[in-house]
């Protein structure tokens, strides 16, 4: 399940809609600079680490070796979801790879220095950086190091002068660095586990198990929009090497979009609208668009066919999920960006230069809008859906603006979302998403 924008396009609610079909929901990058929201009735969820797959109750979960993990942020939020439910998944049916890196404090005053890429703040680029550099601590690291005085002081003298190159006032204590490191390991470590091992044999034997991605296709460190991009590769590519699986195993991936586009943070974005009048108002109002793990609010515009096609090109979806449909109704019409204007000439790939992306301008397809529809009206298109009218239950102006979308980038529609609660979704008739949607059982 993987991001075909920006990020922000409502990956939690598919993996929340497909994990009661799956023994295994695995996170394969990022941190908690992600945020996924899932809506079940009352209850919203906000996740950041966790897999959006915990909503199952049989779902097994994952945090895969290609993760940064805050251990303090997984804390709270574990803590959140026992308060709510009274379980407590881990070492029982949550498992941390024990080749994740860490994110330590050191990460976190390190990556709030930063003025250029508008990151989250959240210390995951310093993390992927120390890994790189081979400096960084894994989890199955921190055992080895705990006791180790010398090893602590070698370590915190580093992150201190590295704190003090770009003009940050904290200081890494060894003490406390040693402590936080014994903290980590009382707490984590019936949940530390060869976590790849595990899904291999998990495969053997016939078990099912669903990939979960951070981020989207146009922040992927390599294919993305560099240097505004995230410090890890969001893609198909990434999804089983993250997770410690080989390649062969994926049977289907699925693209998750928008019917519109947005993004958080800096960067060039060639079909964006004003946030205060007009049809960027409306879906940054309607769509609430304010990032889950920030807040800040989301750049908004009109879908773009050209990165969705980027996306296409760099994972191979063979299903696309269009969610938030229902905040483009009541518009007059809408708009497709089906290729870019650069220096004259027409192209429908997306430059990689972010110097010439920002020079590029969007051109239009004009598509008739359709009537707005109450949550119930969605709902109840959404449940006639799955009783065997699939999309023919949709007007036929949003039939053709599927059907648009399709051949643009090659690959079937398979579900639409039309509001942020779980049943909110039309699917495909005997489609992947054409499954039944139980109530939550927490």
């Amino acid at each position: 399940m993987l991001g075909a924008q920006w990020g922000d396009e409502g990956k939690g609610k598919a993996i929340d809609q497909l994990a009661a079909h799956s023994d295994w929901a695995v996170r394969f990058q990022g941190g908690n600079n992600a945020g996924h929201t899932i809506v079940i009735g009352d209850t919203t969820l906000k996740l950041h680490l966790l897999p959006s797959g915990i909503t199952a109750p049989n779902c097994k979960l994952v945090l895969g070796c290609g993760m940064v993990v805050d251990p303090w942020v997984l804390d709270q939020e574990l803590e959140r979801w026992h308060a709510l439910t009274g379980e407590q998944p881990e070492g029982q049916r949550l498992f941390i790879s024990e080749r994740a890196a860490v994110i330590l404090p050191f990460h976190r005053l390190y990556d709030a220095a930063d003025t250029l890429v508008g990151t989250t703040g959240r210390g995951i680029g310093p993390t992927y950086r120390d890994r790189t550099e081979r400096v960084g601590l894994r989890f199955v690291d921190l055992s080895h190091v705990v006791d180790d005085v010398g090893a602590i002081r070698v370590i915190a003298d580093r992150m201190n002068k590295q704190l003090g190159t770009v003009g940050v006032e904290g200081t890494i204590d060894p003490g406390q660095l040693q402590s936080e490191i014994s903290w980590v390991i009382g707490r984590f470590s019936d949940a530390i586990r060869p976590t790849g091992p595990m899904l291999d044999k998990a495969l053997r034997e016939g078990e099912e198990i669903l990939l979960e991605g951070a981020q989207g296709a146009m922040l992927d460190i390599d294919q993305g929009t560099y240097p505004f991009v995230t410090s890890s590769i969001t893609g198909r590519a990434n999804a089983t090497h993250g997770a410690g699986i080989h390649p062969g195993h994926i049977e289907q991936c699925f693209g998750i979009s928008k019917a519109y586009t947005t993004r958080v943070g800096n960067g060039p974005f060639p079909t964006e609208l004003a946030l205060d009048e007009g049809p960027g108002r409306q879906m940054s109002e309607m769509g609430n668009e304010f990032g889950t793990t920030t807040g800040r609010p989301r750049r908004t515009g009109w879908l773009d066919l050209v990165a969705l096609g980027g996306s296409q090109r760099i994972n191979g979806h063979t299903g696309m999920v269009i969610t938030k449909l229902d905040v483009l109704g009541g518009m007059d019409e809408l708009k497709l960006c089906v290729s870019y204007k650069l220096d004259g000439n027409e192209t429908q790939s997306v430059p990689a230069s972010c110097e010439d992306l920002a020079r590029c301008s969007p051109v239009y397809e004009t598509h008739p809008g359709f009537p707005t529809l109450s949550p119930e009206e969605w709902i109840d298109l959404a449940d006639e859906s799955r009783q065997g009218g699939g999309f023919d239950v949709l007007p036929k102006t949003i039939r053709s603006y599927l059907t648009r979308i399709e051949e643009a980038i090659g690959v079937p529609v398979v579900s639409v979302g039309v509001g942020p609660d779980r049943r909110a979704s039309i699917a495909s008739s005997d489609g992947p998403f054409d499954i039944h949607l139980g109530e939550a059982t927490f």
